[in-house]
């Protein structure tokens, strides 16, 4: 079996808060074999010389959708799955080029795609799914134009493949048992209003007590668990006593909702960039005004949504949520995170606490023995400047994914 050992690095293990040198890492296979202070015998290893740069986990972004292309989604019912899947492609290769060797897809990405990045027909990040996002009938999920009144097959578009629909406890269930069954990781559900959705207001509840106990029950017996797009403190309340996980969004939560998802263990996954680019650019991309008038309601809160999650101790992910043709930024969450954090709580983000969203605690996001030989080599130290973090992987020398080195200009 292959093995590389790694030399002459400043090590960024988002365990401790500064930098350490001093260390040697050797991968073998997919994952890494040993990380010691002193220096590791392996003399059938092939060498890289890091050349004093710094060397972390790759990062993890818990909060993506590789599938939704287009910053307005009502326009994805015009997309074949054909072109869903060029454009797929292509955002999964710029998310791994920037430095992201995981991603939590939140609806939309099926077991095809995860199996594709799996095995290196695509290029990209190790998907974990969840398949359709799941929400009522005029709903976040509900991207439908008001003239149509039917449900098209979600094999003939972008739109209805990302998307479900279910009203009342038995679909619920049917529509989350159909998901366990097309292998996703977790459920997505809608459990207020949303942006990028045409016709619901943003205060909306969606779902039903009922309904998310349902899912969650589901989830549940399957080994899953259920993540709720979730704006308001009622919206995340309700979830919070049904047993939902983790908290997409929740620009919006109060001291109370975020004291009682700590009493519960959630998480909540945070992606302010998603709002500032879309307050900047959604226009020109076709979103509309009313999408835009929802988009200011919530940013606001973004930043203080993150304080108050602090104050309360529950562990904020990092995550973009970025639509089509803004995924280009997904890097920028660094930096707007950075007026209020340290670099250090905003890399644990986006390492051990995304690690722990996708339940791979030690598997990824970290450097230890046993862990997938997930790498990234950087020009400079993020701790002191995470402009290394940004321009699209400009200052990343070299990329590794399981194993893998998918990009390098080491010798």
């Amino acid at each position: 079996m292959t093995q590389l050992l790694f030399k002459n690095f400043q090590m960024l293990d988002p365990e401790h808060d500064e930098l350490r040198g001093g260390h040697e890492l050797v991968v073998e296979g997919e994952h890494i074999r040993e990380v010691s202070a002193k220096p590791i015998r392996a003399p059938a290893a092939q060498t890289i010389d890091c050349g004093g740069r710094t060397l972390m986990p790759g990062l993890i972004d818990s909060h993506v959708h590789v599938v939704l292309s287009e910053v307005s989604i009502p326009r994805l019912e015009n997309v074949p799955l054909t072109l869903m899947t060029a454009r797929a492609a292509v955002l999964m290769r710029g998310m791994l080029d920037r430095g992201f060797t995981s991603v939590r897809d939140t609806g939309g990405a099926d077991w095809g795609l995860k199996e594709a990045t799996d095995k290196w027909l695509l290029p990209g990040p190790r998907l974990f799914i969840a398949g359709k996002a799941l929400g009522p009938t005029g709903g976040h999920s509900d991207g439908r134009r008001r003239t149509d009144h039917g449900t098209r097959c979600h094999c003939c578009d972008a739109l209805h493949f990302a998307m479900g629909l279910a009203d009342g406890v038995a679909e619920v269930r049917k529509a989350v048992r159909e998901e366990m069954r097309q292998g996703a990781d977790q459920v997505k559900i809608m459990m207020s209003g949303g942006v990028a959705s045409p016709y619901d207001p943003l205060d909306s509840l969606q779902f039903s007590p009922e309904e998310v106990a349902a899912a969650v029950e589901e989830a549940h017996a399957f080994g899953r668990y259920v993540c709720a797009h979730a704006y308001s403190a009622e919206a995340i309340t309700r979830a919070a006593h049904a047993g939902v996980r983790t908290i997409e969004h929740g620009n919006l939560i109060d001291d109370a909702s975020a004291r009682l998802m700590a009493s519960k263990g959630m998480f909540l996954i945070a992606n302010l960039v998603a709002y500032y680019e879309m307050k900047k650019r959604a226009a020109e991309y076709g979103m509309s005004s009313d999408m835009l008038a929802k988009n200011d309601l919530v940013i606001e809160g973004g930043l203080r949504s993150l304080e108050i999650c602090k104050r309360a101790g529950v562990p904020v992910a990092y995550g973009t949520d970025l639509l089509g043709q803004l995924q280009s930024e997904q890097s920028r969450e660094f930096i707007i995170r950075s007026e209020i954090q340290k670099p250090i709580e905003i890399i644990r983000a986006a390492t051990l606490i995304g690690a722990q969203i996708v339940r791979q605690v030690d598997k990824i996001g970290c450097l230890k023995a046993g862990a997938f030989a997930d790498l990234l080599v950087i020009d400079g130290n993020p701790l002191a400047d995470l402009g290394v973090l940004q321009e699209q992987g400009k200052y990343l020398a070299l990329i590794m994914k399981g194993g893998r080195v998918y990009k390098s200009r080491l010798h």
